[in-house]
């Protein structure tokens, strides 16, 4: 049994950082400094993705279909490997068509004291026949802990452990706090693959996504340097980026620890390669449990998606366009219309 506990927490104050997530290695400090010695030194977690509440339809890929209501403000459930990833897609594909996407898919900005800051929630203004003048949307957080691969006696963490962080700059004046709205526990040993196994029987090959960065140097003392793992299969990629050595877009971030920080090298998240390996259910679950090197930070997350899976289901090949008027013309016999 591999259990995770995933946890979705509500942005109360406003935060100061990366505007879309929030790195692992600040919720880890933000966590360690509330538990013993045992769970700090067994816990890993994940990078924290934003996510606004607003009606939804469940992806294509999802084990359930249809109108969802509102999603953002509470976990779905997991029953299939691709549920794990309605909140940690880039591109929110469950949120409605009928909803302003691209204002949806950022934080409002707030300036307090000439320090610029992402607002909690966003307002959105109504027709001045509706009941109310605006709307308001709030804004989540979502992560998930684990402790490894085997079975945890240090999880579920419980919420008066998790609630009220902070993570962020300016946490000393009261930024970034959130507080926890869900949580629950997932088995990943006990989903459903079957998806995916399918994909990977079909002619094609299963593509590899980059959820985090992958770490392949590290300053850190101590930390082994990594290479590109052997079953991404560079040399075939699924979406085309940027030429480099090969092929893999890369930069340069950081990692502070105890007041020291320490560089790193990583390839760049939001990436797909193919997949060549043989194994696509345990990569899955290693994939969730993070590879490399500072995988406790939420480093090296990667996520295995079947062949011919579009990433941005809307972006469809454009269909031919038929000319009315000469059609018209066709059918009448005449010039058309």
């Amino acid at each position: 049994m591999t259990v995770i506990q995933q946890v979705l927490f509500e942005l109360d104050a406003p935060y100061y950082g990366h505007p879309y997530a929030v790195t692992g290695h600040a919720l880890f400090n933000a966590i360690a400094r509330r538990v013993g010695e045992p769970v700090r030194r067994d816990l890993q977690v994940s990078h924290g993705v934003f996510t606004p509440k607003e009606f939804a339809e469940y992806p294509r890929e999802h084990s359930q279909s249809g109108y969802a209501g509102k999603l953002g403000g509470s976990l779905p459930d997991v029953e299939a490997y691709e549920d794990l990833f309605v909140y940690r897609d880039p591109a929110q594909r469950w949120l409605q068509n009928g909803r302003p996407r691209d204002a949806h898919n950022v934080h409002p900005v707030q300036s307090l004291g000439g320090r610029l800051a992402f607002a909690p929630e966003c307002y959105f203004g109504r027709p001045p026949e509706t009941r109310n003048s605006k709307r308001s949307v709030s804004w989540y957080l979502q992560c998930y802990l684990h402790t490894g691969r085997g079975p945890s006696d240090c999880l579920p963490l419980d919420e008066s452990v998790l609630d009220g962080l902070r993570v962020g700059g300016g946490r000393n004046y009261g930024l970034g706090e959130v507080s926890v709205t869900d949580t629950q526990l997932v088995d990943l040993d006990a989903l459903d693959y079957s998806r995916l196994e399918a994909g990977a029987a079909s002619s094609g090959s299963c593509q590899v996504e980059l959820v985090s960065p992958y770490v392949l140097e590290s300053g850190f003392p101590g930390a082994d340097d990594q290479s590109v793992p052997w079953w991404w299969n560079v040399d075939q990629t699924a979406v085309s980026v940027p030429a480099g050595e090969d092929g893999l877009r890369r930069r340069e971030t950081r990692l502070a620890v105890d007041g020291d920080t320490h560089a790193l090298s990583v390839v760049d998240h939001g990436q797909i390669v193919a997949y060549a390996g043989s194994d696509v259910v345990g990569t899955a679950i290693n994939g969730v449990l993070r590879v490399g090197s500072h995988a406790k930070y939420g480093f090296g997350e990667v996520r295995l998606r079947p062949p011919q899976t579009d990433r941005v289901p809307k972006r469809r090949p454009a269909k031919k366009r038929v000319n009315w008027w000469r059609r018209a013309g066709q059918l009448d016999g005449g010039e058309g219309v």
